[in-house]
């Protein structure tokens, strides 16, 4: 990287750079059932570099990746076609963001075990939950994940963060007779926690179980619906990506500060965009431009107060250095379990994806397994989609008391949703 930064500032041309360099050592294991088919450990860096230009009253940039192959002429000559493309390009100008020296480490437990020890304990608490008649894990791959990003910039930025993730791939299938499913299951995170990986892939288990005996109801018919976790991190995605600078600079954002996303009797929205969750892959000191994250406030009891993004587009809207934020909190509501039993839900538990389109007031998706919870009892079902407006679920949604952490989102563990159409 010293070479690299010696040779930008060679080049007179050259207003600006900004040099990004990510070494990720893994540790894999590769099952067939629990039969250990292949162990493989990896260490790559990435290098790239981005050049910026000051021309003809604009800002231009372009980058080029570092190979360990290339000679020292190799990334000079890569420097100077990337300041000649730079000036092809003429965005409103900007100041690159300045100063700022870190060395630190997203904290994780995983540190404290060495990759080999750690990866077969994942592996012994996936098997522990492969006890369910019928069915079986056919496939099971572990990846252990050590970090290194660092950034260093033109205007003194010097930044180096360290982070620790796992990701378990299975596939937990159910046979019966000569008929079997399959699910995919894709579990990510920062904390060895064996008791929690045990129960993630043993829900799993349940759900393709359930799966193979689901039956499709009668439609139409309208229904209360309960998304979990991941759906709701996917709503509240959609709601934070319209209040990022960049959509406000380009004024494409449906939502502005002050405008009101919810009324009538409801659970009221507060989401912030954070640094850090612990247990959360996504968490960051700083982001891909070296600027310092700060935990912003979006939404405030269902009003819009805030927006958020990334440096460039900040200092067009003179807007807080926020950062580009990855993470997100959202407070707990009033839903407890004893009141969500007495009503009526379908609750889905797989869908093909949660389609959110704030333009034309829509939410809804293909649910692939749902448990129908009426009378005291529950059954499986499959085969149906939902739809409804999204501004009616805004203004009548209830957010659980209880909450979780899953991969960039931590808040309500459910999220309830009235009249829902269901075909």
């Amino acid at each position: 990287m010293n070479n690299i930064i010696g040779f930008l500032k060679e080049n007179n041309e050259a207003s600006g750079y900004r040099v990004v360099s990510l070494k990720k050592e893994t540790y894999e294991l590769f099952f067939v059932h629990r039969k250990l088919e292949t162990v493989r450990a990896t260490d790559t860096t990435t290098t790239n570099v981005t050049v910026y230009v000051n021309h003809d009253g604009k800002t231009g940039d372009s980058s080029f990746a570092v190979y360990e192959s290339m000679t020292d002429d190799d990334v000079k000559s890569h420097i100077s076609s990337a300041v000649n493309r730079a000036k092809l390009v003429f965005n409103e100008p900007y100041e690159l963001p300045d100063g700022g020296e870190l060395e630190a480490e997203i904290e994780s437990n995983m540190n404290e075990y060495e990759p080999r020890e750690l990866a077969a304990k994942i592996a012994d608490a996936v098997f522990a939950a492969d006890c369910i008649e019928n069915g079986s894990i056919n496939a099971t791959e572990i990846f252990l994940y050590r970090e290194t990003f660092s950034i260093q910039n033109s205007r003194g930025i010097n930044k180096t963060q360290v982070k620790y993730h796992a990701l378990i791939e299975a596939i937990p299938t159910y046979t019966e007779g000569d008929e079997s499913v399959e699910l995919y299951e894709a579990y990510r995170f920062t904390e060895f926690n064996p008791g929690k990986i045990t129960a993630e892939i043993a829900a799993k288990m349940k759900e393709v179980a359930l799966r193979r005996k689901a039956t499709k109801p009668q439609t139409p018919l309208s229904a209360n619906i309960v998304l979990r976790d991941k759906e709701i991190a996917s709503l509240m995605s959609e709601l934070s990506y319209d209040l990022n600078y960049a959509a406000v600079y380009s004024q494409s954002n449906l939502h502005h500060k002050n405008d009101e996303l919810q009324k009538g009797e409801c659970d009221a929205l507060n989401l912030s965009l954070v640094g850090q969750i612990r247990g959360s892959g996504s968490s960051s000191y700083f982001d891909d431009d070296g600027v310092t994250l700060r935990d912003t406030k979006l939404i405030t009891n269902g009003i819009v107060t805030g927006y958020y993004g990334a440096h460039r587009f900040a200092s067009y809207l003179k807007e807080p250095e926020t950062g580009n934020l990855r993470c997100m909190k959202l407070e707990a509501g009033t839903l407890t379990e004893n009141e969500l039993e007495k009503l009526p839900y379908i609750e889905c538990v797989s869908l093909s994806g949660l389609q959110v389109d704030l333009y034309n007031d829509y939410i809804g998706g293909e649910i692939r397994l749902a448990y129908r919870h009426e009378n005291g009892k529950t059954e499986p079902i499959t085969g149906i989609t939902m739809s409804a407006k999204l501004s009616d679920v805004l203004n009548t949604l209830r957010l659980s008391e209880n909450t979780t952490v899953a991969e960039r989102y931590a808040g309500p563990d459910k999220l309830l949703m009235k009249n829902v159409t269901v075909m």
